[in-house]
């Protein structure tokens, strides 16, 4: 699993990459995340539950991403762990984290959402790729 980041004019693209759909959309998480602060400063103490749904996996998976900021920001949490399953275009997942504290999580840039522009899901060598463009 792997996840990354690259520059997209004002704003930040992120590709999860995954064995199977679910963990790519884990790691494209992750890749939002990391934009916001350094993941290895932020413990995974406490479970928060996200349930979203889509009519295509393009969709769902900007639905988590969007998901998951919300809860940051409803919560004051930070997340750096994250689970997911995806059945019939349903996601049922989970986001760890702790509440958020500026001096120990490091926080550099503010994902304000996740857009659909360069958003692709595909496939290749076995291994699932989930791509979109946040602003920041």
């Amino acid at each position: 699993m792997v996840f990354k980041t690259y520059e997209h004019q004002a704003d930040i693209g992120l590709i999860g990459e995954g064995s199977t759909l679910a963990k790519a959309f884990e790691e494209g998480a992750k890749a939002m995340f990391s934009v916001m602060s350094d993941l290895k400063s932020v413990k995974p103490a406490k479970k928060v539950a996200i349930n979203c749904a889509a009519h295509d996996s393009e969709a769902l998976f900007v639905e988590w991403l969007n998901a998951l900021l919300a809860q940051k920001d409803i919560k004051n949490m930070m997340f750096s762990k994250f689970e997911v399953k995806i059945k019939d275009g349903k996601l049922t997942g989970a986001a760890y984290g702790e509440k958020m504290d500026v001096k120990k999580h490091k926080i550099m840039v503010e994902v304000k959402a996740a857009t659909y522009s360069q958003l692709k899901i595909w496939k290749e060598k076995g291994k699932f790729f989930a791509r979109c463009v946040v602003d920041v």
